[in-house]
């Protein structure tokens, strides 16, 4: 087990010794971590008007998210919460079935066909099981894929978590566990939660190794997130990855960080910027101008208001509908309360 701290980008765009990915894919990983953050306001904007339920921001966690995602094959399974949008969404969900989940509709529960990510948990813990569950079901049929699970400093005090661990240990999974520790759960900070140096170090007692990463560092997740997938695929078992970040927004858009955090917190962790440090990389290799800027902005936005716009034109789901979403089949059982809902009024009854 290894808990010391990675670093490869510094804050002010500095390297500590050769990058793991090409400029080219450097670029690419930027302009992903740019349309998060554009998705991100969008959200909590929506949420404001009134067109989103509530809705549980991100910022300031775009490359613990993208740069562990863009470590992955297609194949592989993605089992993440309610916070890790620009990890699901490059991964292959579309931005248009988050904004239908987020509105409540349950059509964004359905990836698309080939898209190996589960709709987001809001249950915290309960979801890392199944992550387990299909890293299981890859060694028992002898498929070459990983699972990657994400989850907050918050999880790690739920049975679920340890469950989870324990059964990935002890059968030498093909998984990947990833705490974004952005440092509070809801209102309770990090150390409320456990009076362990590290959350990293907690891999020590399931048998497998632990690391903690410098989650703002685009190059150190994307390393240390390639090297724990190479090694579950190899047979090597689990890997226990503590990315520290932080929430630069509320716990959800019905918080108030203010009531439980001082200010100058997050003007400490202002200056960490994911995004702008690899900004200033970039720049300085000559691989980032004002103009190109704009340009990615302008088309990820874009992009983003053509999802939202689609999301919005689908017509509300009939209450006679949710009968045929339980299973492939109806049952006779579900068969006879949808006529009775017909009976009662309701339209749309299928024969």
């Amino acid at each position: 087990m290894s808990e010391a701290f990675q670093q490869i980008l510094s804050p002010e765009g500095e390297l500590a010794g050769e990058p793991p990915i090409e400029i080219e894919d450097a670029r690419r990983l930027y302009r992903a971590m740019v349309g998060a953050r554009l998705f991100d306001r969008m959200g909590t904007a929506l949420q404001k008007q009134g067109r989103l339920a509530t809705y549980a921001p991100f910022e300031g966690q775009e490359a613990a998210q993208v740069g562990s995602a863009a470590a992955l094959r297609q194949e592989d399974w993605m089992v993440a919460t309610y916070r890790d949008a620009a990890a699901m969404w490059l991964h292959g969900y579309p931005w248009k079935l988050l904004l239908l989940w987020r509105a409540g509709d349950e059509r964004g529960n359905c990836p698309p066909e080939g898209v190996n990510v589960l709709p987001p948990s809001i249950t915290v813990g309960a979801h890392m099981l199944h992550a387990v569950g299909l890293a299981w079901a890859a060694r028992l049929q002898q498929q070459d894929r990983v699972a990657i699970t994400y989850f907050g400093d918050g999880a790690t005090s739920e049975g679920d978590f340890h469950e989870a661990m324990n059964f990935a240990g002890v059968y030498h999974l093909p998984v990947v566990f990833l705490c974004e520790n952005n440092q509070y759960a809801i209102s309770l900070r990090r150390d409320r939660q456990t009076a362990a140096s590290t959350i990293a170090g907690k891999a020590q007692g399931y048998g497998f190794p632990g690391i903690a990463v410098d989650g703002n560092d685009l190059f150190a997740m994307s390393r240390a997130t390639a090297e724990a997938i190479e090694r579950a695929r190899a047979g090597g078992g689990p890997t226990l990855i503590e990315a520290l970040t932080y929430r630069l927004g509320p716990h959800t858009t019905s918080d108030d960080p203010g009531r439980y955090r001082a200010a100058d917190e997050e003007s400490e962790w202002r200056p960490r910027d994911p995004i702008e440090r690899v900004r200033r990389y970039l720049a300085a290799e000559g691989a980032w101008t004002e103009a190109w800027q704009h340009t990615i902005e302008a088309e990820e936005a874009a992009e983003i208001e053509a999802a939202v716009e689609e999301a919005e034109a689908l017509a509300p789901l009939r209450p006679a509908e949710i009968f045929g979403a339980m299973f492939a089949e109806m049952t006779p059982q579900l068969r006879e309360q949808q006529r009775e809902l017909a009976a009662a009024g309701e339209e749309g009854v299928e024969g």
